[in-house]
């Protein structure tokens, strides 16, 4: 595994796509520039996301921007300062710190995710497990809050934190959205943004970092409404679903095939909608030239705290598995904690087709005997925030004020009315892709070696150019003719010029950084006005005339066959 991991990141490194952040001063853990091919790719592949998550989806999804940092509040209320944590152990000769999870799956080479801290030691004890560093004894499992905290302004009281997650923008916004999109649900929020999580023990690139993009969607829906007629199942009516599901994990068992709408009568995934998005999500990580993958369910002490189901999804690639995203059911906790800390009401109102009648408790109060101004205000301190109900117990319970029982000041009474609807809190599915992560999972899955040679499979629609073009030899009219070439083609596709160096070399440059075709300029394109076209994978090549060759080229971007497109020629500069 890690060897081709090295490659990979030797391959970034050299070719302009990643590496470590703030290099010249030796580099710091978990942060990761992305280089000009890099931003490229990335910029491709959110594009890409965008694209089946937010337009395809244009009928219930909009996509909003929220800051980075936000209020204590904010975080108080999502539950990420009580619960956003990791268990770390200490050496107690060395003090070199560890993710205690991680360091005893490496050692033990089995998973112990969700485990409580005591539980931790305790295999740590059992196991002898020491310091990797040192050798020396550790000591207790603690845990450890990953939020990055900051002061916003400059008085030192006023704590923030910055977002580890895009969500709760999201959810702060989610009535000032739904407002302004017709009031209707379902509503799915996206947005791509930054996020900050500091991490105990980054790792492997791209894949476990400090620093991060997010492209998410909280999907805000009626829980009432599951009638699968109105989730859009049917664009994925082929689409089959590998899943791991938590009683097949528990006994250690392999991951089963279902069909999309299988999954959702059986109850393996819980909320329908949520297999909507799992089934757009499948579409995407193929197109992201990632074929082999599965969802495997999260046991209820792997969940985080707001979850009441969770799949992650995990891509399979020359036998790595690694989670390239995570699907959520989150239930109303997010709003409900924040109607909770923030006093507002974020409830929708669900009207009924037909009125309803009903009886309600009202709460009289009894004036005549409340003249007294001090009597009153204790009453009324006492009633405020309870509902009828709690307040019918309370004389039930023959509650006193100033020795006299509360019923004589207050009485229930019930009444009959008709209701046009009640108020709900929706609940909320959660796709989540990380960006940095999926792009290195991405060019993972498109690293091949060829006749000792490197060269980046991306599909056609990732690459960071969609052509090279190149003048055989430095003379001024290959290259004057190149640049024609380049200039023409700049207006539909996005194009690498290359001169530098021996033709060898620059396609070697190219099939690095994964561009599809590339378009040489040789002297017999002054005699004939042909150039040929080679292509990335076989490195076959084909000889057009320049005046066919925007046509050939849409057909090979429309997958046409390679041989189909011109005259086959073999070429010796390889």
């Amino acid at each position: 595994m890690s060897e081709v991991i090295d490659k990979v990141l030797d391959l970034a490194k050299r070719r302009g796509i990643f590496w470590l952040s703030y290099e010249i001063y030796g580099g710091v853990a978990g942060f990761y520039d992305i280089g000009p091919v890099g931003v490229r790719i990335k910029n491709r592949i959110v594009e890409l996301w965008r694209k089946y998550f937010v337009k395809d989806n244009g009928d219930f999804v909009v996509e909003i921007e929220s800051p980075m940092i936000g209020p204590a509040k904010v975080f108080e209320a999502s539950g990420h300062v009580e619960s956003f944590t990791d268990p770390i152990v200490e050496c107690n000769n060395c003090k070199r710190i560890y993710r205690a999870d991680h360091l005893i799956e490496d050692i033990l080479k089995k998973s112990v995710e969700g485990l409580k801290p005591e539980e931790l030691t305790r295999i740590i004890k059992e196991n002898n497990i020491r310091c990797q560093y040192c050798g020396g004894e550790l000591g207790e499992v603690r845990l450890f809050n990953l939020l990055f905290t900051t002061n916003i302004g400059p008085y030192t009281g006023n704590l923030g934190y910055i977002r580890p997650e895009t969500a709760q923008g999201m959810f702060t916004a989610f009535k000032r959205v739904y407002e302004a999109t017709r009031q209707r649900l379902p509503i799915g929020i996206a947005q791509i943004g930054k996020v900050g999580r500091n991490e105990i023990s980054p790792r492997q690139g791209l894949i476990r970092m400090r620093e991060f993009t997010i492209m998410e969607i909280e999907f805000f829906i009626d829980p009432e409404d599951n009638n699968i007629e109105n989730i859009p199942l049917y664009r994925f009516k082929d689409t089959k679903l590998n899943i791991l599901t938590a009683s097949e994990k528990e006994k250690d068992g392999k991951p089963q095939e279902f069909k999309l709408e299988e999954s959702v009568r059986e109850k393996i995934i819980i909320q329908p909608w949520m297999a909507y998005w799992m089934a757009v999500a499948s579409s995407f990580v193929k197109a992201l030239g990632i074929n082999e993958f599965y969802f495997e369910e999260k046991l209820p002490y792997e969940r985080a705290h707001y979850s009441k189901q969770t799949f992650d999804q995990i891509a399979v690639i020359n036998g790595i598995k690694v989670e390239i995203s995570g699907h959520a059911y989150r239930g109303d906790y997010d709003l409900s904690r924040h109607m909770k800390y923030s006093g507002q009401d974020l409830t929708i109102f669900r009207k009924y087709k037909e009125p309803k009648m009903i009886k309600k408790k009202t709460v009289i109060v009894n004036n005549t005997k409340l003249k007294d101004k001090e009597l009153r205000k204790k009453i009324m301190e006492l009633l405020n925030g309870k509902s009828a109900e709690e307040i019918e117990q309370m004389i039930r319970n023959n509650v006193m004020i100033d020795d006299k029982p509360l019923s004589e000041f207050i009485n229930i009474v019930e009444r009959e009315e008709k209701v046009h609807g009640e108020h709900f809190i929706p609940h909320v599915v959660e796709p989540s892709f990380g960006v940095e992560r999926t792009l290195f999972l991405t060019i993972l899955s498109a690293y091949k070696e060829k006749e000792g040679r490197v060269l980046l499979s991306l599909p056609r629609h990732l690459a960071p150019y969609d052509i090279a073009v190149f003048p055989l030899l430095e003379r001024e009219e290959l290259i004057r003719k190149s640049v024609e070439i380049r200039e023409s083609l700049s207006e539909k596709y996005e194009v690498l010029y290359d001169d530098s160096g021996s033709i060898g070399r620059r396609y070697a440059r190219a099939d690095e950084i994964g561009i599809p075709f590339a378009i040489t300029v040789d002297p017999q394109t002054l005699v004939d006005n042909s150039v040929t076209i080679r292509d990335r994978d076989s490195w076959k090549q084909v000889r057009v005339k320049i005046d066919d060759l925007k046509i050939s080229l849409e057909k090979l971007f429309r997958g046409e066959a390679f041989n189909k497109i011109g005259i086959e020629v073999n070429d010796s500069n390889e």
